[in-house]
């Protein structure tokens, strides 16, 4: 009696596991066969796409298919889609007779849900296959809802020639996106699959006419449609051969495809956070420009915007587009591309020496001729102020003022700083770059340039919404594909830039005049306020302008693939106008807030831009980033002894203390004065000193500008063949003193008021002697190197 209860329980079990065999053995991915990579506009208009593995147009399943195709499909092939289990046994059984009294296949009976498992399955039909097919399509009913199945025929369905799916249809035979198409459009492509290799655009247009037409005679007879629609859709064309598919974004497609393992990203497809408008009227910018500049052989030009608030990218134009052309190297993507940033990284540099209390904004640097272990940066004018500003010597992209400043700042320091920042592709030790680093002898990505800028404008932003603090998330790098943003932050009390840094060097970079615009264009009240800088590498290979404002980054650079240089490759003149014909694309807004809160009010020596000491006696307040309590009193500002009419310097060996006047003055180093008063007219030189009174010692009277103290020089041929000279350069504070040259001991000529003299020592090591008619002395020593060893360093 107890074994029949555990009979059924036993028959029981077994059933239901056999019934859940047969509903969840299907696959878990029905179709295997690869799919076309795409990328979508932010608005999901197609930007991109690139053929499958396989040689087919085939787009991954949508999220949704357009209402009209599952009306004319539904229509066309199975009218009762949503009342049957995946077999219309009324369909089947009339299609049987049609085909018994025909004597041949004139009908079908299978639904939407029988094709999709056919087309996955790509088997000969035999009548076992065809059962078998009626069994899955039940089961797939069981598992799935009858949208994701008319979605997964959408995706699957040939529509003729190598197009597969509704989607790559709609723009391979329309150019448009299918949720755009008209009923008659739409009752074309709905009628392909049933006949594929037969009737598809440019091939028995008039077969696909009729059938067209007989599809939207049955869609007003099932009331989907009025019959004057449906009359009014039977005279649209339709269309000829297939259209090449839009190419708008070729590099981020590329990009994608290389990196979708690593993003985790599980479908070939994505909708990227482009502004299609935007990234339209770029790709047109670039082309304009990229015409013009192909007649000096400047073959490629690219561009990436950022969002700052958003943290998103709005534009990515890796190079232009012309694959047709190999030797413009057009494939090559331009914005992961490492080149050399030329003076790009110099605003890092003045953020980090204001954020760690190295300078305040208008601290005067040297900037004189200058040699350090063999190396001799340059001005892009050849030219030297003797000091400048150092917002001023950013904005206007000197070399030796960024050189020396790194010089104090310490490479290594630096180094280690743009790592932090987000610079990733500095990967040899900070030695291998030195001092090169400042002037482009590292190299950068226009992705890494870029996302450490927006950084930099993320962290100023988000000033009064972190209340002073700072989230690291902030340099976290721009992504191109629309995800879940992350809530959590992460704030600290500190960052790798303090707000008061980056608003003081936003403010430098503000003030470079703009090509073109003759520095005129403050006067407008509709101009765009942006900070921006150039930049151009060695040898002119790359030009570079990167611009930001609270909401935007943009980077842009110009030049050749392959690394060839040409004459007028610079950024002001080729990069910064592409820069700002982007900007006028993009919306205006407000400007930065002053973050008062980490900017301290600080009395600034005016004329040096140092902290005001007791001997400075134009003295400003100013708001500088709080570190700046910590730079150095005013070295240029001090107290000199006059006599009695102020017309000459006195000690107390010549002139009692009572009778002296006691007079703040500003010197500068000898090198420093002597270029400085060539630009500075107001600049006054000390008094000599009185007859009987000269100084002992203690006074810098002298420098040798070149060559500096160990210096390594080497002397070339000229074009006759004679060995050349250098240029010995001196410099003294009294202009009308005399400085006698002796070389190794022996002296050798006498110079008044210029002092520059061409010598041609053997190679060797030299000792430069220096002496006055004051008997001040200055002794150097520089190395010549031979013709055979004129690369060491």
């Amino acid at each position: 009696m107890n074994k029949t209860p555990r009979a059924f329980l036993f028959s029981d079990i077994i059933c239901l596991a056999f019934l859940l065999v047969f509903i969840f053995l299907l696959p878990v991915k029905l179709f295997k066969s690869p799919t076309s990579f795409v990328i979508e506009a932010s608005n999901g208009n197609l930007l991109s796409a690139a053929i499958a593995s396989d040689g087919q147009w085939r787009f991954p399943v949508a999220d949704s298919v357009p209402v009209k195709f599952k009306d004319c499909i539904i229509a066309f092939e199975d009218k009762r889609f949503y009342s049957h289990f995946g077999v219309d046994f009324l369909a089947m059984s009339r299609a049987m007779r049609q085909n018994l009294k025909a004597k041949s296949v004139v009908s079908g009976g299978s639904t939407l849900t029988m094709q999709v498992i056919r087309l996955s399955r790509k088997q000969d039909r035999t009548i076992w296959q065809k059962l078998y097919e009626i069994i899955l399509a039940f089961r797939l009913e069981l598992r799935s809802s009858k949208d994701k199945i008319i979605g997964l025929y959408a995706a699957n369905a040939p529509f003729g020639s190598n197009v597969v799916g509704l989607e790559a249809a709609s723009w391979r035979y329309y150019g448009r996106n299918a949720k755009t198409l008209s009923w008659g459009e739409m009752a074309t492509l709905a009628v392909l699959p049933n006949s594929p290799s037969l009737v598809h655009p440019g091939k028995n247009s008039n077969r696909l006419i009729k059938k067209r037409n007989n599809l939207l005679d049955r869609l007003a007879s099932l009331k989907y449609i009025d019959q004057s629609t449906a009359n009014l859709a039977k005279l649209e064309p339709i269309p000829g051969k297939p259209l090449p598919l839009p190419q708008n974004a070729p590099h981020l497609l590329n990009r994608f495809k290389a990196e979708r393992a690593l993003l985790e990203i599980n479908s070939t497809r994505i909708t990227s956070t482009l502004n299609e408008d935007v990234q339209l009227k770029v790709n047109s910018i670039l082309k304009r420009y990229n015409n013009r500049y192909r007649a000096n052989d400047i073959n490629n030009i690219s561009a990436l915007i950022l969002n700052a608030k958003t943290g998103n990218v709005v534009s990515y134009v890796g190079n232009i587009y012309q694959p047709e052309n190999i030797e413009l190297l057009s494939h090559v993507d331009m914005i992961k591309a490492p080149r050399s940033p030329g003076s790009t990284l110099k605003p890092l540099l003045y953020a980090s020496m204001l954020n760690d209390g190295f300078i305040l904004p208008h601290t005067l640097v040297p900037d004189v001729p200058t040699q350090i272990a063999g190396y001799s940066p340059q001005n892009y004018d050849l030219g030297y102020d003797g000091a400048i500003a150092a917002d001023k010597a950013l904005s206007r992209s000197l070399n030796i003022p960024a050189v020396k400043m790194l010089q104090q700042y310490k490479y290594e320091r630096f180094y280690d700083r743009l790592k932090k920042l987000g610079i990733g592709t500095l990967n040899q030790p900070a030695d291998h770059y030195g001092l090169s680093l400042i002037l482009g002898g590292s190299e950068v990505t226009m992705w890494d340039l870029a996302n450490t800028y927006m950084g930099m404008v993320r962290t100023l932003n988000h000033f009064n919404a972190y209340k002073g603090l700072y989230d690291p998330k902030d340099y976290k790098q721009a992504t191109y594909y629309s995800k879940a943003q992350e809530d959590e932050k992460d704030y600290q009390r500190n960052s790798f830039l303090d707000h008061g840094a980056i608003w003081a060097t936003f403010n430098a970079m503000e003030e470079v005049m703009r090509p073109g615009d003759e520095g005129l264009w403050e006067q407008f009240s509709s101009s765009q306020r942006v900070a921006w800088k150039t930049g151009t590498s060695f040898g002119f290979r790359d030009a570079w302008a990167v611009g930001l404002t609270p909401n935007y980054v943009v980077c842009v650079w110009v030049g050749n693939a392959d690394g060839e240089g040409r004459p007028g490759l610079v950024g002001i003149e080729a990069a910064a106008p592409v820069l700002f014909d982007i900007f006028r694309l993009l919306p205006n807004g407000k400007w930065f807030e002053t973050p008062k809160t980490k900017l301290k009010k600080l009395k600034v020596c005016k004329q040096s831009g140092y902290k005001a000491g007791d001997y400075c006696q134009d003295v400003v307040e100013e708001w500088v980033p709080v570190a700046g309590e910590k730079t150095v009193i005013c070295p240029f500002h001090k107290l000199i002894h006059l006599d009695r009419t102020g017309t000459y310097r006195v000690t107390d060996l010549c002139e009692t203390v009572t009778n002296m006047q006691h007079k703040s003055w500003f010197i500068l180093p000898p090198a420093m004065e002597y270029y400085y008063k060539i630009k500075n007219s107001d600049y006054k030189a000390l008094p000599p000193f009185m007859s009987g009174c000269e100084n002992a010692g203690g006074n810098s009277v002298m420098e040798l500008i070149y060559p500096k103290n160990n210096a390594i020089v080497y002397i070339p041929l000229e074009l006759d063949g004679t060995r050349g000279k250098i240029i010995l350069n001196a410099a003294h504070r009294n202009q009308r003193s005399k400085i006698y040259w002796h070389l190794d001991n022996e002296y050798f000529a006498t110079t008044t008021n210029y002092h520059q003299i061409a010598v041609s020592p053997p190679p060797g090591k030299h000792t430069l002697t220096l002496v006055d008619e004051s008997g001040e002395r200055l002794v150097q020593v520089f190395t010549v190197l031979d013709k055979d060893n004129k690369h060491k360093n």
